[in-house]
């Protein structure tokens, strides 16, 4: 389900926060070392009735870059840089994948694959078994999350891979990006703090 809100939400729904240890983080193909701090992570990406714009779990979607950040803040945080995004899915371990290095079965995240072509987002808690360690939830597929750091030609980095990618797009270490001004139907947001 895709939502464009004319005005955004000043207050949203109770956020289930996550506590993710401060380490340093391999970024990338490359493992450029960078320290992350303790962060305390939304549980899921913000939902549609979190964001007061429905009474469904789907994930809020249809937003621009600028309303995902009037979106964190609601919420009470901000969004992830793409290193902080990393660190939460890919953990000291390196993780391939958010839940860990088993290949992707449809039961770990909703991608293309495997005889299936999903069409659309589904609700954020439908895969349990794809969380991580500390229980984050929905950080591959269904939807690709924007994060505050800056791609080439000004856009910024997505992360995590949709309904509607391959599951080498949920790699941990994969990038893609996103104009700021793109509404997709494939793209929510996540809020962190610092604790």
């Amino acid at each position: 389900m895709t939502i464009t809100p004319t005005g955004l939400p000043a207050v949203v729904g109770a956020v289930r926060w996550v506590h993710v240890p401060a380490g340093t983080c391999l970024y990338g193909d490359a493992r450029k070392p960078r320290p992350v701090p303790a962060l305390l992570v939304a549980e899921t990406p913000l939902t549609v009735a979190q964001c007061d714009l429905g009474d469904t779990d789907l994930p809020v979607t249809g937003i621009c870059y600028d309303d995902a950040v009037r979106l964190a803040a609601a919420a009470g945080g901000r969004l992830p840089t793409s290193v902080e995004w990393e660190w939460i899915a890919a953990g000291s371990s390196r993780r391939l994948y958010p839940w860990g290095d088993e290949p992707w079965i449809p039961d770990h995240a909703l991608l293309t694959g495997a005889g299936q072509s999903p069409r659309a987002p589904q609700p954020v808690r439908r895969h349990p078994a794809g969380a991580t360690p500390q229980g984050v939830l929905g950080l591959a597929g269904n939807v690709w999350e924007w994060t505050s750091s800056t791609a080439m030609g000004q856009g910024k980095i997505i992360r995590g891979g949709s309904y509607a990618s391959p599951p080498l797009y949920a790699h941990t270490t994969f990038l893609n990006a996103a104009p700021v001004e793109r509404r997709s139907p494939g793209i929510s947001v996540r809020p962190v703090r610092i604790p």
